[in-house]
């Protein structure tokens, strides 16, 4: 079984961090030619810019040499893009803007849009274009003293395992001593970040039961309704601080419109925003950005009914926001925003 913690961290990798530094402005172009392929004009300053950046956001699924073989490239599909194998007339730079700016859709590339200022999606597509198109370079490795991996070679014992060149799924006494010290060494040292070593025989990747949400088949709106029996939360409040978050608020004197949104929000939006619209559940707090706190003043003051409305229907750009129009008829929106007002935070009428 793989560890879900890896799931976790990936989906805070995906999420994107901090904004990069600003670019500064410099001089000294790259010969043109070298320019001319890239795309534009880039200066040195630029690529470098891009680097910093690509080597910030974009190694975890495209990798640090730009082709694409990492832990997540292999959970995704389609697989993220390998840049070695393309040259820059088969991909447009214009083509690469746009997915940096707008994003892929039916793929894992997100929109930069709100993270990434212009001329900075411009640098790191002119870096990917020069770097790894152009040049066939290898940007940096990872396992570099910089990076606190001094005297590397020390595990080449295990590299046969992190490289696939020998099944990690192997009985041991197919081993030769030398393999199964490197076996021993790949356990302990390199398989957190190399866990999808090549197998003979794959298992299930992902445990069926996350390790806190949801619990015991647990699901939002479960305890709404009273034919499913369903168990309380399996968890305890000083085992996990999700639990809390689990629990939708108990409401009395409900109109039937509220009763019906209390379902629909129970059953679809507290995935993310949480049973108690804090959206500090399990999900809700690794989402980047996250969900809105339905119950905080700071984000629900301002919100109308009307603005509210168009959110549900048509998403929001830049979020995990979907739009629920094709999902949710006109009465089942109200029947939603009816009940975010009455638990969560009064709204206008």
């Amino acid at each position: 079984m793989k560890s879900l913690v890896l799931l976790a961290a990936a989906m805070v990798a995906l999420g994107g961090c901090s904004k990069s530094e600003p670019p500064s402005s410099g001089k000294g172009a790259l010969p043109q030619s070298q320019a001319g392929a890239a795309g534009s004009a880039a200066t040195t300053e630029d690529l470098e810019l891009g680097r910093r950046i690509y080597n910030f956001r974009c190694y975890y699924c495209h990798g640090y040499s730009g082709n694409a073989h990492t832990l997540a490239a292999t959970f995704l599909n389609p697989k993220p893009v390998d840049f070695t194998s393309i040259s820059p007339g088969t991909l447009t730079r214009e083509r690469m803007l746009q997915s940096v700016q707008s994003g892929r859709p039916g793929t894992a590339m997100m929109s930069f849009a709100s993270v990434l200022q212009p001329n900075e999606i411009s640098a790191v597509t002119d870096f990917v274009r020069h770097e790894f198109m152009v040049a066939k370079a290898e940007n940096t490795r990872y396992h570099t003293e910089a990076n606190g991996w001094f005297n590397h070679e020390r595990y080449a014992a295990a590299f046969p395992f992190a490289l696939g060149e020998i099944p990690l799924d192997t009985p041991w006494e197919q081993l030769t001593p030398q393999q199964a010290d490197g076996k021993r060494l790949f356990m302990t040292s390199c398989v957190s970040c190399h866990d999808r070593a090549r197998e003979n025989n794959e298992d299930t990747h992902w445990e069926s039961s996350a390790v806190s949400y949801p619990r015991n088949q647990y699901s939002p709106g479960d305890q709404l309704d009273a034919k499913k029996n369903s168990p309380p939360v399996d968890a305890m409040t000083s085992a996990t601080p999700y639990h809390l978050h689990d629990q939708p608020p108990k409401l009395v004197g409900l109109t039937e419109t509220e009763q019906r949104g209390e379902t629909l929000f129970q059953q679809n939006c507290a995935f993310c925003h949480a049973a108690d619209g804090t959206a500090r559940n399990w999900i809700g707090s690794f989402m980047e950005p996250h969900p809105r706190n339905l119950t905080k003043s700071a984000a629900m003051d301002s919100m109308t009914r009307t603005r509210l409305r168009t959110v549900i229907r048509e998403g929001l750009p830049g979020t995990s926001m979907p739009a629920w129009k094709s999902v949710l008829s006109e009465q089942q929106v109200e029947d939603v925003i009816a009940y975010v007002a009455r638990a969560f935070h009064p709204l206008p009428p």
